[in-house]
């Protein structure tokens, strides 16, 4: 679910994408979120979001490999 981060938001206002559907299409549980932080994520600013995302997307991409770490050595090193 990981992508390109969102496009920055266009100038006239004219078609913002909401910011949970944004969250939601990079992979972020936002229906498992609590209404304050909910709230949070909306506050963020644009470059706020950018950079949100493009961590997730880094995180999300080494993923896989710290998992099999933690499943084969029992997650004793992290």
């Amino acid at each position: 679910m990981t992508g390109p981060p969102p496009p920055p938001p266009n100038p006239s206002g004219h078609e913002q994408r909401p910011m949970e559907t944004v969250l939601y299409e990079a992979g972020f549980p936002v229906d498992l979120l609590t209404q304050e932080q909910r709230l949070v994520l909306s506050e963020l600013t644009p470059q706020e979001l950018t950079l949100l995302i493009d961590v997730k997307s880094r995180l999300d991409a080494v993923g896989p490999e710290v998992q099999a770490h933690g499943e084969i050595a029992g997650g004793a090193l992290f």
